[in-house]
This record gives C-alpha cells, sequence and structure tokens, in this order.
C-alpha cells in the first residue's frame, strides 16, 4: 500500500504536455479545480473526464500510474460515500432498519466520488509531467508580485517542492522500516483499531527520527554552499512562455466553457 502513493513522483518525458511553462499548468490546474466544484451534471463530469484523458494521452502517463495514485484514497472515497449515501435526507427509495438511501443521497454520492477521483487524477498530472526544479520556479514567478510588500516568494517556492520532493523519499523510507520490523517479527496487519495502532509506534519513531536527519542534513548542505535563497540568484534554464502555452491555455478555456454550458 505504501508504494501506491504516488504523489511528488515526477516521470520525465519529452511530451508537448512536459513541454509546458510550469506557470501555465500551476494555473490551468486551478482553473481545473475551479471547473470540478462548479460542474453538477453527467455532461460535465464527462467533460473534466475527457480532458484527463486527453492530457494522460499526450503526456504518455500509463494508466496504471493513474489508478495507482487513486489506490490509497479508496478507502476515503469508499468512507465518504456511505456517509453521503445514508445520511442525506429527500426522497426515499430504499430503506432498512435505521437507514434510509434517498435520491439525493445517490446523487451527492456519486458526485462526490467522481469529485475526489477526477480531483487526486488531475493534480497528480501536475507533478507526473513536471520536475521539482522546474515547479519551484514557476511557483516562485508566480508569487514574486508578493515580494515586494515583503514576501519570501523564493523561500516559500523552495519550502513547498522540497516537501513535496520528500514525499517519495518518506514513502520509501517507511517501506523499508515496514520491512525490517516485519522480518523481526512485527505484525502490522491482524487484531483490533487500538492494536493496529500500538503497532504503527515502532515505524513512526523510526521515521520521525530519519525525516529530522535527512532535514539536517539537507540543511547543512545548503549552509556549506552558502546558499541565500533567491538573493542575487541567476537561473541554468529561464523559463519562458510560449505561442504553445498560448495555444493551451486557448483549448483549455474552450474546454472550460463548455462545461460551464453544457455542465451546469
Amino acid at each position: 500500500m505504501i508504494r501506491d502513493i504516488t504523489l511528488g513522483q515526477y516521470l520525465p518525458g519529452n511530451s508537448a504536455v512536459h513541454r509546458l511553462d510550469p506557470r501555465t499548468k500551476i494555473i490551468l490546474i486551478f482553473v481545473y479545480i475551479i471547473m470540478l466544484f462548479m460542474v453538477k451534471n453527467a455532461i460535465g463530469y464527462a467533460i473534466c473526464a475527457l480532458f484527463l484523458v486527453l492530457v494522460s494521452a499526450i503526456a504518455k502517463i500509463p494508466a496504471k500510474m493513474i489508478l495507482k495514485s487513486l489506490k490509497p484514497l479508496l478507502f476515503f472515497i469508499v468512507f465518504t460515500a456511505v456517509i453521503n449515501l445514508f445520511l442525506t435526507s429527500g426522497k426515499v427509495i430504499y430503506s432498512f432498519w435505521i437507514f434510509k438511501i434517498t435520491e439525493e443521497g445517490v446523487s451527492i454520492t456519486i458526485k462526490m466520488a467522481l469529485r475526489l477521483i477526477l480531483l487526486v487524477t488531475g493534480t497528480s498530472m501536475l507533478t507526473y509531467t513536471t520536475s521539482p526544479i522546474v515547479l519551484t520556479d514557476g511557483i516562485e514567478k508566480l508569487i514574486s508580485p508578493l515580494s515586494k510588500i515583503g514576501v519570501p516568494s523564493h523561500e516559500i517556492a523552495m519550502m513547498m517542492t522540497i516537501a513535496l520532493r520528500f514525499i517519495p523519499t518518506i514513502i520509501d523510507e517507511t517501506d523499508k522500516i515496514i520491512k525490517a520490523q516485519s522480518s523481526r517479527g512485527s505484525d502490522f496487519e491482524t487484531g483490533n483499531l487500538l492494536r493496529r495502532a500500538k503497532a504503527l509506534i515502532p515505524i513512526l519513531v523510526p521515521l520521525f527520527i530519519s525525516a529530522f536527519r535527512r532535514a539536517d542534513e539537507l540543511a547543512v548542505a545548503m549552509e556549506c554552499r552558502c546558499y541565500q535563497g533567491g538573493k542575487n540568484r541567476t537561473k541554468l534554464k529561464t523559463i519562458k512562455m510560449t505561442m504553445f502555452d498560448a495555444l493551451a491555455a486557448f483549448i483549455f478555456i474552450l474546454i472550460f466553457a463548455a462545461a460551464m454550458v453544457w455542465g451546469l
């Protein structure tokens, strides 16, 4: 299950989506999230799904990776679906004991599940097609106007990207600790909820120690290289928006307009 978490992973490639300016992708992702929560009917969700299929096909992201990113969230999706299904009032279509299933509950359950699936899949496309360094540059450029009022834009962008970059590393470390503890006889699968929670202590303690050690090593490495944030710092590769970014934005605007016309 730990290795099924794909958040923060980057899949190198040379597709049209990979070559897009990171600022374009970040802005389009935010607009996509807004679109996802504004649509209300099947046509709107179908447009959002077709958009993701188109992006994943152009970026050549394997369907296996997309499904893998959803697997860790399966319990949360099912849990929220069950809560909405049985606790939403409205016209009753089926009842048993103290539980009632309503038309409104079924509608909300389907919409909530679709939104979660499309949201996770869509946001994963950003990290799949954008390297951490390029993503840092894009975030810094977007929030750089705030530096005029004293906001440390470079430091914020660097902090966000380092956190995102270390997610796969921590996942690998967790997997190694679980295997090491299992080889010593630890059991993480059986027992009640309290027993499973106690079994996590031998995992969390070394994991936190390892995370703090890595953070300290990174800080020392940056200090040794006289790192001073974005002050007088130049870029080896400067990101630039091209006509291709404008074309991608125009196509997305058409998709957004179609979702607003037929999806509301």
